[in-house]
């Protein structure tokens, strides 16, 4: 068998791709699609200091409020929004809020959690 070159392959799936050459079929990879965000007639934005997960076997709760402590001994969570996601959304979302607090942490310096905040609280179901 003599060495080849780049290209000059036959083997394998090599060999379907050039075969298809060949006959003038070519084999593209399919574009990304174009993606238009737009939002609907009930967007909303607000401000959440409290965010609680509730996780079950099918999806990941995500509920959205605002906290207060009125009183020393009293804490006030408002939740004005729940988000359920898929546990591959979930997955992805920890990924991009990962990739992006590592961004603004390289911009503006480490973020520093008040050791009083509860960390790992998880209600399943």
């Amino acid at each position: 068998m003599q060495p080849s070159h780049a290209g000059e392959r036959r083997g394998g799936a090599e060999n379907v791709a050039a075969g298809r050459k060949e006959r003038g079929i070519m084999s593209t990879t399919p574009q990304q699609p174009e993606i238009r965000i737009s939002p609907t007639a009930d967007y909303r934005e607000g401000y959440s200091n409290s965010v609680q997960i509730r996780v079950s076997v099918w999806d990941f709760l995500l509920l959205f409020g605002t906290m207060t402590q009125p009183a020393q001994n009293l804490v006030e969570i408002h939740n004005f929004q729940g988000i359920y996601l898929s546990p591959q959304q979930a997955k992805a979302l920890r990924n991009v809020l990962g990739q992006n607090v590592d961004q603004y942490e390289q911009a503006f310096g480490e973020i520093k959690l008040d050791p009083r905040t509860p960390t790992g609280s998880l209600s399943v179901q």
